[in-house]
């Protein structure tokens, strides 16, 4: 045998270990899928992960403090108020200036009043 025929079969005999690997990984991952028990096991879990939360918001409820989806959720509706405030203040700059050029006209309209009163 040459070197060429050894590496040949080195690759022939990873790509084989390589493809039983998988099949076996597979297979262990379908058993465990398959598994009432590890089913149980991790509906328990999560059932127990569910219940330590609800517990944990019960007793920061109770010490009156706020929990981190509370913070969250106020500071969305600080956002949405403070956007809101900037409209509002919008609007009053636009008014502001309308009334501004309307006080303007009324100013122009008493002067040609009273030029024309005086002549």
């Amino acid at each position: 045998m040459n070197e060429f025929d050894d590496q040949e079969s080195q690759q022939f005999e990873q790509d084989g270990l390589r493809a039983r690997s998988e099949q076996a990984i597979g297979e262990l991952a379908q058993a465990l899928i398959d598994n009432p028990t590890l089913h149980n096991a991790i509906s328990a879990a999560f059932g127990a992960r569910e219940k330590a939360i609800e517990a944990q918001q019960a007793a920061m409820g109770a010490l009156n403090l706020s929990s981190a989806t509370d913070l969250e959720r106020l500071e969305r509706r600080l956002r949405s108020f403070s956007q809101r405030l900037e409209e509002v203040e919008e609007q009053i700059d636009d008014l502001s200036r309308e009334l501004g050029a309307v006080r303007r006209q009324l100013a122009k309209k008493d002067e040609k009043k009273e030029k024309k009163a005086k002549a």
